[in-house]
C-alpha cells in the first residue's frame, strides 16, 4: 500500500500530489457501488478496531474523554457510514424524470457523477469526525481527495494520516498536513470541490480562492446559534439539555447554545436550575469541577486567553459572572459560566464564543428575542425550549437558522436523513445522507431521443407557418 506523505510547506510535493490524484479521478469515477462500499467498510472496521487509540489521540489535544470522544466522533462516524452503505445503491441509481407532452419521444434521467478531485479542510474542535464525515461522503459519490486536517490538534491529525496511509493509496485519498502556508498552497491548485469547516471568516478566504477555479464549495461554518427559553417550559429538562448541549467539548461546537433569550419571569429560576445541572453534570459528589474527567480542555492558550478576554469585557461593561471555581490559563482549564445582566454591546453577544461560557439575556416580549437575532448574521443552529405547539411555530416563523431543535439540542447533526449546514454566513451547501452524497457529486442531466425523431424537429429553421402554427399551439396548450 502506497501511503500519505507529511507535507511541510513543501509547495512542489502539493503540486505533484494533485496531479496524481487528477490522474486517478477518471479510474475512481468508474467504481462500482460494491467497490465504494468496499471502501467504506475498510474505513469503517479500522476505526472500529483502534478505538483506543483514537481515544488517545484526541485525549492528547483536548483531554477529552473516551465516552465523549465515542458519542461524539467515533459512533457517529460509524453510523454515517452504515447509512450511507445501506442506501449508496439508490443514491447511484439514474433518477428517471418525467418528459413533457413537447419532447415527445425522447426520455431523460439525472446522472449521479463524482465531481473529481475534492479538498477537505478540517477543524480542530471535533478533529477526527469533522475530517472524516466529509470523507465518507466524497469515496461513496467516487472522488479522489485530498484531506488538511488541523495543525492545532496535532495528535489527531498524525492519527488520521496514518490511519489513511493504511487503508487507501496516495493517488486516492492523501492527508497533507501542516499550517497556514500549506492551506493556501492547497487552495492555489485546480480542485474540483472544497469541503471546508471552520469560522466564517476563513470560510471567505476558501470562497475567494475557490472562484479562482470556478471549484464548487460546501461551507460548515459557525455564528451565534440562539436558544429561545419561552415562559411555558420545562426548566429542568430545558437546563439538562442546554448544559449537555453548551458544555460538551468545553463548548467548543459549532452548533452549541451560543447564547439564550429567555422570557423574564423565568429567568432567575433557568439560572439557578442551570447552575444545580452544572454541579450534577460535573461535580456529582461535590469536588471541584476543575478535577471532573467528564469536561475537557480549550484547545490552546490563544483561545483560552480569547474567551478570557470576553468575560472581562463583559464584567467591565456590567455583567454578572457566575463562574463555579477559578479558570487555569496553565491547564487550559475554564469553568462552566454562565453570564447574566447581558447588554448587546458586549462583546459575548457580537462574536461567536465557542468556549464554556454563556450569556442569558430576558425579554418581556418574543417579539423582542425576534429583533435581537435578526440582527445577528443567520445562524448555523437555533433551539427552541416551549411546551404550546402555537409558540413554537411563532418561533420558526420569525427566525432563520441552518437548523432547529425542539425541545432539544444538537441532535439534528446525527440524524443522516436531515441535511446538516448552515445559510448564508453560518454556511454554503449540506451534508450528511443523500445530501452529502450529492454535495460531493455533479448531477448529469441526460436526454436520450428513443425513435430517432425529434418533437421539435417541425420548428426547426426556414421558419414558416407550420412552425408558426405549432409554437403557438404548445405556448397555449402546454
Amino acid at each position: 500500500m502506497n501511503t500519505s506523505v507529511i507535507i511541510d510547506n513543501n509547495t512542489q510535493n502539493i503540486e505533484d500530489i494533485f496531479i496524481h490524484l487528477k490522474k486517478n479521478a477518471t479510474t475512481i469515477k468508474k467504481t462500482s457501488v460494491k467497490e465504494r462500499i468496499k471502501k467504506l467498510e475498510k474505513l469503517e472496521h479500522y476505526i472500529l478496531d483502534h478505538r483506543d487509540e483514537i481515544h488517545e489521540a484526541i485525549y492528547k489535544d483536548l483531554k477529552k474523554h473516551p465516552v465523549e470522544v465515542d458519542t461524539s466522533e467515533v459512533l457517529t462516524i460509524v453510523g454515517l457510514i452504515r447509512h450511507t452503505k445501506k442506501h449508496l445503491k439508490s443514491w447511484m441509481k439514474p433518477n428517471k424524470v418525467s418528459t413533457p407532452l413537447s419532447m415527445l419521444g425522447t426520455s431523460s434521467y439525472v446522472l449521479h457523477e463524482p465531481k473529481g478531485v475534492c479538498l477537505i479542510i478540517a477543524p480542530w474542535n471535533y478533529p477526527f469526525y469533522l475530517a472524516i464525515s466529509p470523507l465518507i461522503y466524497a469515496i461513496a459519490a467516487g472522488n479522489t481527495v485530498a484531506i488538511k486536517p488541523s495543525e492545532l490538534s496535532e495528535h489527531t491529525s498524525l492519527y488520521i494520516q496514518k490511519m489513511i496511509s493504511m487503508l487507501y493509496s496516495i493517488d486516492e485519498v492523501v492527508v497533507i498536513l501542516g499550517g497556514v502556508d500549506v492551506s493556501t498552497t492547497l487552495l492555489k491548485q485546480k480542485f474540483n470541490h472544497i469541503f471546508f469547516t471552520g469560522s466564517s471568516n476563513v470560510g471567505k478566504v476558501v470562497m475567494k480562492a475557490a472562484v479562482n477555479n470556478l471549484a464548487s464549495v460546501t461551507l460548515e461554518l459557525g455564528g451565534k446559534s440562539p436558544t429561545v427559553i419561552c415562559k411555558d417550559a420545562d426548566l429542568k429538562d430545558a437546563s439538562d439539555k442546554i448544559t449537555w448541549g453548551k458544555f460538551l467539548n468545553a463548548g467548543q461546537t459549532c452548533i452549541a447554545p451560543d447564547y439564550a433569550l429567555i422570557h423574564k419571569s423565568v429567568e432567575k429560576e433557568f439560572v439557578e436550575q442551570m447552575t444545580n445541572t452544572i454541579n450534577e453534570f460535573y461535580s456529582p459528589n461535590g469536588e471541584l469541577i476543575k478535577a471532573s474527567p467528564d469536561l475537557c480542555r480549550i484547545i490552546n492558550k490563544d483561545h483560552f486567553n480569547r474567551l478570557k478576554g470576553l468575560l472581562e469585557d463583559a464584567s467591565e461593561k456590567g455583567a454578572t459572572i457566575i463562574m463555579n471555581g477559578e479558570m487555569d490559563e496553565a491547564t487550559k482549564y475554564m469553568p462552566p459560566t454562565l453570564v447574566t445582566n447581558v447588554t448587546n454591546d458586549m462583546r459575548l453577544m457580537q462574536e461567536e464564543i465557542f468556549g464554556p461560557i454563556y450569556p442569558i439575556k430576558s425579554y418581556d416580549k418574543i417579539e423582542e428575542a425576534f429583533e435581537i437575532i435578526e440582527e445577528k448574521e443567520k445562524p448555523l443552529a437555533l433551539y427552541i425550549f416551549a411546551k404550546k405547539k402555537k409558540t413554537i411555530k411563532k418561533v420558526l416563523q420569525n427566525t432563520t437558522a441552518g437548523g432547529t431543535c425542539i425541545n432539544e439540542t444538537i441532535l439534528h447533526i446525527n440524524n443522516p436523513d436531515l441535511p446538516f449546514g448552515g445559510i448564508n454566513n453560518s454556511g454554503i451547501g449540506k451534508s450528511h445522507g443523500k445530501y452529502g452524497f450529492v454535495g460531493f457529486s455533479n448531477q448529469r442531466a441526460v436526454l436520450k431521443n428513443r425513435v430517432g425523431l425529434t418533437s421539435v424537429k417541425p420548428v426547426y429553421p426556414p421558419y414558416g407557418k407550420l412552425a408558426s402554427k405549432l409554437t403557438d399551439f404548445i405556448i397555449k396548450y402546454f
